[in-house]
């Protein structure tokens, strides 16, 4: 009966006006860093606001701790290695997203709509791997991460940091005076896609370069926070959420546009100051443990997400794709993907529950390190780095990690231990067999680099000529 009538509540949500989407994407934003989750230091109102007229998630994940493995994962619904794509890509990667694959763009092309990408890409930043190339009719933004400039605090070797508009560089070098406009420049071209195209159905996808170091911010946001400067930006990215948000509703485009906030991953503990927030979890960006992977997400669609809902259900980024792919009515893509629709969780249905039987938390090249079902958390051996124990940097400074080794099998019950810190694999051997299972079975799929296991399921990347 449940079945049916979630069918029925989506056949509805489908039958009527095809609605807007605008999807926007923090850049190491952590799990406690919006007001709705706790954040201490700084206010975020505008992001409050979507969650108190739509819906709060509370066990909300990414795929991979990691920049272009996580946004992989957020448009096209697949596990990033199952595409070929691990880390984050940088300046001399000669690879990318592969045309044969399917973009949140290529979705909303798909069915007549007009798209857009504003901020960082970082699915490849050759030519052919650029949004236009992809399915989105505008681009404005970097191709990868901010920090990949010749200013790196860690003297790692980069060429001048590039802004792209469209397939052209428009700067080709990006210095520290000018990265204080990039927040309220992402904005300005989100709010002119959407004033532009108000009389048709549109896709807006923003990926903010910030929080991500190296931290800047405009004028008008600086010393703003009780925080200091991470407390700055993160209210200036608040800010810009208010005006695309009153940018619909000036519109008249609110009653008919789903609006979804997320995180690419958790907080870069090491920075400490210039670092977001995990709350009660444990450790943060480059591990799979819950700070790493659980991040905020807020929804809102005015009469259909009930305001004020409140989401315990595990979801994770892969699962967007098919959830956005029903609402809109467009087919899936031919070559498989990894997310299930979720339109129930979005909406808060009674009794809605997980579409998944298990995540797969890969990282590195191709690590299988840790598997979600339900309540229960398995960590693999493996060797990750942790900050837990050791001061972190501050002002800019990050701090080193130490390696520590996973010998076991470990088994967390986030029921009850959401800080993951008590191994309950012995008593639970049951559950830990279960889990195995689930691990075995993305081992088939996607392979295993510790095992060596090697996934059917795998596909090539794009690739062009080094120096092409």
């Amino acid at each position: 009966m449940r079945s049916l009538l979630a069918l029925v509540a989506l056949t509805s949500v489908a039958s009527a006006a095809p609605p807007n989407v605008v999807l926007i994407f923090a850049d190491d934003l952590g799990y406690a860093d919006l007001g709705c989750y706790g954040a201490k230091g700084w206010t975020t109102p505008h992001l409050d606001s979507i969650a108190k007229a739509g819906v709060r998630f509370t066990d909300f994940h990414t795929s991979q701790p990691v920049c272009s493995a996580s946004r992989t994962s957020l448009l096209t619904g697949c596990y990033a290695n199952r595409l070929g794509i691990h880390g984050a890509l940088g300046p001399k990667a000669a690879h990318g997203i592969a045309d044969s694959e399917t973009t949140l763009g290529e979705l909303f092309k798909s069915k007549g709509y007009v798209t857009g990408m504003v901020g960082k890409w970082h699915l490849g930043h050759r030519e052919r791997f650029l949004p236009p190339k992809h399915g989105f009719d505008s681009y404005l933004g970097l191709p990868y991460s901010n920090d990949m400039w010749p200013h790196h605090p860690e003297k790692v070797q980069f060429p001048p940091l590039p802004l792209i508009d469209g397939t052209k560089v428009v700067n080709a070098d990006v210095t520290a005076d000018f990265q204080p406009k990039l927040t309220t420049l992402y904005t300005e071209r989100a709010v002119q896609f959407i004033t532009e195209n108000k009389a048709k159905p549109f896709f807006l996808y923003l990926a903010h370069s910030m929080p991500h170091v190296p931290l800047f911010v405009s004028d008008k946001f600086k010393g703003k926070s009780e925080q200091g400067l991470y407390g700055d930006v993160i209210q200036e990215i608040d800010w810009g959420v208010g005006e695309i948000l009153a940018t619909l509703k000036k519109h008249g485009l609110e009653e008919n546009t789903l609006v979804i906030f997320t995180s690419d991953n958790g907080p870069w503990l090491s920075y400490g100051n210039h670092a977001g927030t995990k709350g009660q979890l444990r450790e943060g960006k480059g591990s799979v443990w819950e700070g790493g992977v659980r991040v905020p997400c807020v929804a809102k669609w005015p009469g259909k997400i009930p305001a004020g809902g409140v989401q315990t259900e595990p979801l994770m980024t892969i699962d967007v794709f098919p959830t956005l792919a029903k609402l809109i009515g467009a087919d899936l893509p031919k070559l498989p993907i990894d997310g299930k629709e979720a339109w129930p969780l979005f909406a808060c249905e009674k009794g809605a529950k997980c579409p998944q039987a298990a995540y797969w938390h890969y990282y590195g090249t191709n690590e299988l390190q840790a598997v979600r079902s339900g309540k229960w958390k398995l960590i693999l051996p493996h060797t990750c780095r942790m900050i837990e124990d050791r001061k972190p940097g501050a002002d800019g400074k990050p701090a080193g990690y130490k390696q520590v080794k996973i010998e076991k099998p470990m088994l967390f019950d986030l029921d009850k231990d959401v800080g993951e810190t008590t191994d309950v694999a012995a008593a639970n051997p049951d559950a830990l067999a279960m889990m195995q299972t689930h691990a075995d079975a993305a081992r088939a799929e996607l392979g295993d680099s510790l095992t060596k296991a090697v996934g059917k399921g795998v596909r090539e990347p794009g690739r062009v000529a080094e120096g092409k």
